[in-house]
């Protein structure tokens, strides 16, 4: 019945379709979920295919841990990263205090990565405020913050727990801020325009800073390092494709800070994508041709989508599986039950991106880490029910099954799951609907769907992107809920219905 239901559903989606992001035979390129990073990944990427070099770029993949951990693990190949961050966040407890290339490039060389010249320019970290609200309070210095303790604080995520972030920016300054909260970056623009926020962190080469009329106040202790803009890569690299380092060190140099500006306002204020700002970047700088195809609406829309049934179809089946017979057994065995209900109800109380990241060391990045999160977020709803649903049964109804004579066996199959299967076809409807909108946090990692459109118009502030993403999404869960309507309607007897 339900079993058979599950096969052909994962044959059909989930085997199928499967997305397989941590497969390539050429380059790896990582970005991290900032516009800025994504725009520098796609540089990469297009002027290593314009040498006919298979390349796959993996966008938006996290923060800095996140893509340097892949680095280290091999998930990806090359990514772009900042002097600064690899001084402050990530080498600094190697570097014993110093700060020039040449003790970076040798503790990297230590972890097996390489290290590009400099690009050309320096993205900085600094505060900023709106111009107004700085003039009306006299601040020009991240000092005189310390006479405004009543000002709202509001920084990005990464800034909030960053060795170079601020924490120690607090203890240099000594400032007496406490109720700061962590945002997007791209969030915190519009907390200042609206008046919710009066300080937030900004790197320098961001294209708000002048679209919001923002004063980037003077870093007088001298606090943030330079952040000299790389690309990092994995030391073997140049022994298993010895082409890509001389493409790739065309880029050195040859990216201005005001260059980097304009190409930032492109993509987050010129609704310009990211892969055509690249491409308009190598034919102007370096004159190198390159296809910036941007895929259509529906393309887009067909890719995000059967990524996203594989993550829900594959998850879901693997689930349906395992917790039915779980289920079985919670009835069986009362004792050994309560500790399976118990450890199906602590999986479902871990936050859903620790629990993604927790993944990542055993499956790496991309499809099967969220479809593993996904699988353990769908046992407890299914487990339960089946265990609900079996507990449920007249006792009469046992009573006449065993004065039959029927063995335990045949009981179960015959008389027990059919009493139960609509109380267990209830749990894989919301086990299935939970894994439409929790798939989407399968962006994060790599995962693609319907998570994709929505973490890039939350980046560029547009609301039509997060909407091609959120809305597919809905329309999925109430399809999802149809169809175990239907099947509830198929597989459950007629006398059994409600």
């Amino acid at each position: 019945m339900i079993y058979r239901l599950t096969l052909l559903l994962s044959l059909w989606i989930g085997y199928g379709s499967a997305p397989e992001a941590g497969e390539t035979t050429g380059v790896a390129v990582g970005s991290k979920e900032f516009t800025e990073s994504v725009i520098l990944g796609e540089i990469a990427a297009q002027i290593l295919e314009s040498a006919t070099i298979d390349v796959q770029h993996r966008k938006q993949l996290g923060g800095t841990r996140f893509l340097w951990q892949a680095l280290i693990d091999g998930e990806i190949d090359l990514y772009p990263e900042y002097t600064g961050t690899l001084i402050e966040e990530v080498l600094g407890d190697r570097l014993q205090g110093k700060r020039d290339l040449a003790t970076l490039r040798r503790v990297l060389a230590e972890q097996g990565v390489s290290m590009t010249e400099p690009l050309g320019f320096n993205n900085t970290y600094a505060l900023g405020m709106m111009t107004a609200r700085a003039d009306r309070l006299g601040i020009t210095t991240i000092s005189e913050l310390r006479d405004h303790p009543e000002l709202k604080f509001g920084f990005s995520n990464e800034f909030m727990s960053r060795a170079d972030g601020w924490p120690g920016l607090r203890r240099a300054y000594r400032l007496p801020q406490q109720a700061v909260v962590g945002l997007d970056h791209g969030l915190a623009y519009r907390g200042l325009a609206g008046g919710r926020l009066d300080v937030t962190d900004l790197y320098t080469t961001d294209a708000e800073i002048q679209y919001y009329s923002l004063r980037v106040l003077e870093d007088d202790r001298g606090y943030f390092p330079d952040y000299r803009a790389v690309f990092l890569y994995r030391a073997d690299l140049a022994e298993r494709l010895p082409a890509v380092l001389p493409v790739l060190r065309q880029l050195e140099g040859r990216i201005s800070e005001k260059e980097m500006t304009a190409m930032n306002a492109a993509a987050k204020l010129g609704k310009v994508s990211e892969r055509k700002v690249a491409a308009d970047f190598l034919r102007k700088r370096l004159a190198i041709a390159s296809e910036a195809e941007v895929e259509g609406l529906a393309a887009s829309l067909w890719r995000h989508t059967l990524e996203h049934l594989s993550l829900v179809a594959i998850s879901l089946a693997a689930a349906i599986l395992v917790a039915i017979p779980l289920g079985i057994l919670c009835a069986r065995r009362p004792r050994l039950g309560r500790l399976v209900l118990g450890a199906t109800g602590i999986l479902q109380t871990i936050p859903s991106l620790a629990l993604l990241v927790f993944m990542i060391p055993l499956l790496g990045i991309g499809a099967w880490p969220a479809v593993t999160a996904l699988f353990l977020y769908s046992l407890l709803p299914i487990v339960r029910n089946t265990y609900t649903g079996l507990q449920n049964i007249p006792g009469p109804l046992l009573e006449s099954a065993d004065a039959l004579g029927l063995p335990r066996f045949a009981r179960l199959r015959l008389v027990e799951l059919p009493l139960a299967l609509r109380t267990i076809i209830s749990g894989v409807r919301t086990a299935a609907v939970i894994n439409v909108g929790m798939a989407t946090l399968g962006a994060l990692i790599g995962a693609g769907g319907y998570g994709q459109p929505i973490l890039t118009g939350i980046r560029l502030d547009d609301t039509g992107l997060i909407l091609q993403g959120a809305v597919p999404a809905a329309l999925l869960a109430l399809l999802i809920e149809g169809v175990f309507e239907l099947a509830e309607r198929r597989l459950v007897p007629k006398g059994l219905r409600g």
